[in-house]
């Protein structure tokens, strides 16, 4: 069996059935285009949880009996646990003009004395950016700070790791869903392709053609109905977003454009992954009903 011919007989078989294939690839293309949309919004939205997540701080106060040299020592000590991202030691003075700064007070001149004390500022890696991974660093910051309070946003975390669970279910259910229901509609395609042609099919059955000769024309169809959906949904995507949302909504673009840039080549690939998906579930099912029936 030769490639070229399982191409042309590929490309024959949607000029046969020019309106099933275009009905499928009118509908393929609606589904790879609403994939392709939650697909970017799924990846910048994504991409902001990772940024709030590189937002998240822990506020290490150091115990009174603690002094300049121990808290300094204390923080270097904290820039090697895992998780670390940065570390910043905070004195009583630095503190002090913190305070100042967002107050417009003295606090010194108000108590006569520095009631703050030393701090240290750590900023948290985003893949450690969650309440379990920060119930195991509380420990091993008391370690080597003992008596320390620590503290940090746990409603702000508890927010993101809910938001972000409950935006990759709906997204996942319904890209899961429209996956299926593309793969269906290919394979519904195919079956009719093949139930019209099944005089032929039964013909080269006796003759003597292999199930894999008779059924690689109808799965290249079906690979190939997927591929046309990718290409031009992936086209209608780079207008949407390159010549509609950059001209009418930059601050949007800018937040999607990374995004939209991977999904272009990946809404041509996954049309023809779901092309190939839903023509190889169908043909095998249907070349044994053909024959059967001969």
């Amino acid at each position: 069996m030769s490639l070229s011919f399982v191409l042309k007989e590929g490309f024959s078989s949607i000029g046969r059935a020019k309106l099933p294939a275009a009905i499928t690839v009118a509908i393929s293309f609606f589904s790879l285009v609403l994939l392709g949309l939650f697909g970017t919004v799924s990846l910048s939205f994504y991409d902001l949880i990772q940024e709030l997540r590189g937002r998240v701080e822990l506020e290490v106060f150091f115990s009174d009996s603690m002094n300049n040299d121990a808290a300094g020592s204390a923080t270097e000590k904290m820039k090697g646990l895992a998780g670390v991202e940065e570390v910043s030691f905070v004195s009583r003075e630095e503190a002090a003009r913190i305070f100042s700064g967002e107050f417009g007070e003295d606090v010194v001149a108000i108590l006569g004395s520095n009631p703050l004390p030393r701090s240290a500022r750590i900023s948290v890696q985003p893949g450690y950016a969650s309440a379990d991974s920060l119930a195991l660093m509380v420990p091993a910051i008391r370690e080597v700070a003992p008596g320390s309070d620590i503290r940090y946003n746990k409603a702000f975390l508890g927010q993101i790791e809910e938001n972000a669970r409950l935006f990759t279910f709906v997204t996942g259910a319904l890209g899961i869903l429209i996956s299926v229901a593309t793969v269906v509609m290919i394979g519904y395609t195919i079956r009719l392709a093949m139930h019209a042609r099944q005089e032929k099919i039964r013909t080269m059955r006796l003759v003597g053609a292999s199930g894999s000769i008779i059924a690689a024309p109808y799965i290249i169809e079906g690979a190939l109905q997927g591929l046309l959906s990718g290409l031009l949904a992936a086209g209608a995507l780079a207008l949407l977003f390159e010549l509609g949302i950059a001209r009418y909504e930059p601050a949007l673009y800018m937040v999607l454009r990374s995004s939209a840039l991977l999904i272009y080549p990946s809404v041509v690939l996954l049309g023809l992954c779901l092309g190939f998906m839903g023509s190889a579930a169908s043909v095998g099912r249907s070349l044994r009903l053909v024959v059967k029936k001969g």
